[in-house]
């Protein structure tokens, strides 16, 4: 039996939102993984760690989480008026899998912070002192975001007094702007209706807003599934029968969307759509035991992502949350209060988060030009991942 050497390639652990996951320049990787194909995925799930039986991502950068088995690749951009170019991987911890259908919003707080200090950024557009402004362009879902970094001495500022829930300590805030995050293809409520009747089998009819903004997300309401919005993720985590049936309600939406033909498709597309439940607001402890009354929030909103409650907001779901209220008559909108509105402060597991979207009716279909969050981002470790030279 001959033995293999590990190689060694360049790569950022950081933390981007409530996400953290493994940040690679494009040209840093070895040559079979820097295009698109079985490499590439068989390359992040070595570093990953999976897949893993166990579940548990032991020998690997992954931390057993949807939150934590991320990767992201980045390059000077191709596009036009744009810094870098951004794709995200959400590894599969179970499966032999990377899907490469959405974007993680938490970790494109981090993209910016990234593209500066590994000089993926013009020089000339980064001050020395202030704000950064630094065009991202977002290849899997092929729109524009803008992300805000700060900057102290002409490098990166991650400290700072900025809270985010869901993250322990403070750090130095990221504005993120969504540019036209709806789908560019479609419309933005893929069906035509604002609230549509959702027939799942073993559980019923269902009232749900499907919507396309940031990322194809189902929103349905929180009584209708005979819970309050005030559930943490062990209330439903720890729930097979519940998880099975949010994953039933998943891939018959993401069918009523147009996302996959047949509801077993879903289980090749884990990444999207998002499946999320929405309730008026009403008090809470978060996961953190910070109390959140009903005046803090103007509806509460839990989401699921890869199978399991999320332990704070997805970025990319937040922008749909935004979306989705901004709108009159959406279940998210009705949730809220009704009425006209340009911004929502939502209740999560961790806490609470503010989101801005403003949408208008153009030509009989709903547009949302941007929507606006603050994050906050940091490296943690910076180096070079190790990977059995056979395993891509």
């Amino acid at each position: 039996m001959s033995i293999l050497p590990q190689i060694k390639i360049p790569a950022t652990y950081m933390r981007g939102g409530t996400s953290k996951g493994v940040f690679f320049s494009l040209k840093d990787l070895p040559a079979s993984a820097q295009m698109p194909g079985p490499a590439r995925d068989n390359l992040l799930l070595r570093v990953m760690g999976s897949p893993d039986p166990y579940g548990k991502q032991i020998d690997g950068m992954g931390a057993a989480t949807s939150s934590t088995s991320k990767t992201v690749i980045l390059s000077k951009s191709e596009q036009a008026d744009h810094d870098v170019d951004y794709l995200f991987g959400q590894v599969s911890i179970d499966k032999p899998f990377v899907d490469w259908s959405g974007n993680c919003g938490n970790l494109t707080a981090a993209v910016g912070a990234f593209a500066i200090s590994n000089g993926l950024v013009d020089p000339s557009r980064v001050p020395e002192n202030g704000t950064a402004i630094v065009r991202i362009w977002q290849v899997n879902i092929q729109k524009t975001i803008i992300a805000h970094v700060q900057m102290t001495d002409g490098a990166v500022q991650e400290t700072g007094d900025f809270e985010l829930d869901g993250v322990t300590f403070p750090a130095a805030e990221v504005q993120v702007e969504f540019m036209d995050p709806a789908d560019g293809e479609g419309a933005m409520f893929p069906t035509g209706n604002l609230v549509d009747d959702l027939v799942v089998p073993g559980v019923g009819t269902l009232k749900v807003t499907l919507i396309n903004a940031g990322i194809p997300t189902i929103f349905v309401e929180a009584q209708a599934l005979g819970y309050s919005g005030t559930e943490l993720q062990d209330d439903i985590n720890s729930d097979v029968k519940a998880l099975a049936t949010f994953e039933s309600i998943r891939a018959h939406g993401a069918v009523k969307m147009g996302l996959i033909s047949h509801i077993s498709e879903a289980s090749t597309r884990q990444h999207t759509p998002k499946v999320a439940f929405v309730a008026q607001p009403s008090d809470y402890v978060s996961s953190s035991g910070k109390s959140v009354t009903t005046n803090d929030v103007d509806l509460l909103v839990r989401a699921l992502s890869m199978g399991k409650l999320h332990h704070a907001m997805m970025g990319t779901a937040a922008v749909a949350i935004g979306a989705a209220a901004a709108v009159t008559g959406t279940l998210v909108n009705q949730a809220a209060g009704g009425g006209e509105r340009t911004a929502v402060r939502f209740g999560h597991p961790s806490g609470t988060l503010r989101v801005g979207a403003e949408a208008k009716l153009e030509s009989g279909q709903w547009q949302v030009k941007k929507a606006v969050m603050s994050r906050s981002a940091r490296v943690l470790m910076e180096g070079w991942i190790r990977v059995p030279s056979d395993s891509f």
